[in-house]
């Protein structure tokens, strides 16, 4: 350790190299319940691609596992440390190196945090659109690792697919660049989405290039009450069979709803077993919300509420991006979900999940995507009770053998890491995962980066 400690401070600012215990542990795990985390030998928060190079090649050099991180916000355990690794936190790599309004695409670090790109690129009338919960905290860089989602997936796509080209740091510390800045290219094998959501296991993102898209008009959204998760996703499979594309179609079961009105006393309506939130930033979104507000009333809604405004939609959304907070605060721990079924499949996945919760006798909420049919199930239990988080572990599993079931995936949008790896194999099939297996030996033969992930 005493050698690593040496060459890393050898080529990089002394403020850089972080060696305390207590700030070791401090970047040793991300917000994911269950999955361990080992003891790493430092902290290193580079600022340039070169002091990036360096660490790569130091731990080349001296076989030192290398675990790459954002803000820490991921839900998998993909950021955790392993023992005696260096922690390569990315925070302080957070400059927005070019907006180009004609390109539509902006280049950036990956210390980035959505939100201020988001903001940056809205001053000159454009939108970066994928938007995590965490979109205030968590970066791009950890958002390109994950092939994050957010709320604004049912119209414009998660983040593969605003990914044009990356400059990354391969385990030997050469520099690859991938991809382009047009708008168009197919030069050779799709480098740049092999790297997303490759979960920091391939190479090191040290700069991204991001498509943007003009700036749509204010939305408006609408709330619906259902007496059944049923007929909600009734509503939701008839308004995308409509040819709708609405900006925004979330779900929340009655557990959530009674949790964000505990914890934010926001004013939902209690009583409804399921609460769908439309939105529509179309030229006419009042329009769009009438002819969606007649598919929910059909398919057998109580009320149908319109915001009056944008700041009215700004309240319901609000609503919805505190249900995690709220489930937290219900119990000491959480297990959160993310899987995503098809859409015809959203009604079983939810009952499912329902009986599961009832079967472990365990409180579990449910907000989803739905209209990408990815569910976020959030199994509350406190760890200080060893059946409960025994219960709690098996819930979770339960609930993604459901997923595989109706023939959806594991993952939609929050990545492997350690907690979901042994299903990964699952879902993949043998042939598959040997051939991600042999891909991960082709750039990185020594299996230094972000080891024990994955696979």
């Amino acid at each position: 350790m005493g050698d690593l400690i040496k060459l890393l401070r050898a080529g990089l600012p002394a403020e850089a190299v972080l060696t305390d215990p207590d700030v070791i542990r401090v970047y040793a795990k991300d917000m994911a319940s269950f999955c361990d985390a080992g003891t790493a030998a430092a902290v290193v928060l580079p600022r340039t691609v070169e002091h990036v190079q360096h660490v790569m090649r130091t731990a080349t050099a001296l076989r030192v596992p290398v675990v790459p991180q954002g803000a820490r916000t991921g839900l998998s355990g993909a950021a955790n440390a392993t023992d005696g690794c260096v922690l390569l936190s990315l925070v302080k790599m957070d400059r927005i190196i070019e907006i180009n309004p004609v390109d539509r695409i902006a280049v950036v670090e990956p210390g980035v945090v959505n939100a201020v790109l988001s903001r940056a690129v809205a001053a000159q009338g454009l939108y970066y659109p994928p938007d995590p919960s965490s979109w205030e905290q968590c970066t791009i860089g950890g958002n390109i690792g994950t092939a994050s989602g957010g709320l604004c997936c049912v119209k414009y796509g998660v983040t593969a697919e605003y990914v044009l080209g990356l400059d990354v740091v391969l385990a030997d510390g050469r520099l690859l660049t991938t991809g382009r800045r047009t708008a168009k290219g197919v030069a050779g094998y799709d480098l740049t989405r092999l790297f997303v959501g490759s979960e920091g296991s391939l190479g090191v993102v040290v700069r991204a290039v991001l498509a943007l898209k003009p700036a749509p008009p204010e939305q408006l959204a609408l709330a619906a009450e259902f007496p059944s998760v049923a007929a909600a996703c009734e509503a939701v499979c008839e308004i995308m069979a409509r040819g709708h594309a609405p900006s925004l179609l979330e779900l929340m079961d009655r557990t959530s709803v009674q949790a964000v009105n505990a914890l934010g006393n926001m004013g939902l309506p209690e009583s409804t077993a399921a609460l769908l939130l439309a939105a529509f930033d179309t030229p006419d979104p009042a329009a769009d919300l009438a002819a969606v507000a007649e598919l929910c009333t059909a398919a057998g809604a109580t009320e149908v509420v319109p915001a009056d405004s944008a700041a009215e939609s700004d309240l319901l959304l609000q609503a919805r991006r505190m249900t995690l907070p709220a489930l937290e605060a219900l119990r000491s721990a959480t297990m959160i979900d993310d899987v995503c079924v098809p859409r015809s499949a959203l009604a079983a996945m939810l009952d499912g999940t329902a009986a599961i919760a009832a079967k472990h006798g365990l409180l579990i909420g449910v907000c989803a995507h739905a209209g990408d049919g990815n569910t976020h199930p959030v199994v509350c239990f406190d760890p200080a009770d060893a059946d409960e988080s025994r219960r709690a572990r098996e819930s979770f599993d339960e609930i993604m053998a459901l997923g595989l079931e109706l023939g959806g995936t594991i993952t939609g949008e929050h990545g492997v890491g350690v907690l979901k790896k042994d299903w990964l194999a699952r879902e993949l099939g043998p042939v598959a995962l040997e051939l991600q297996r042999s891909l991960k030996q082709v750039f990185d033969p020594l299996g230094l980066l972000n080891p024990g992930k994955l696979f």
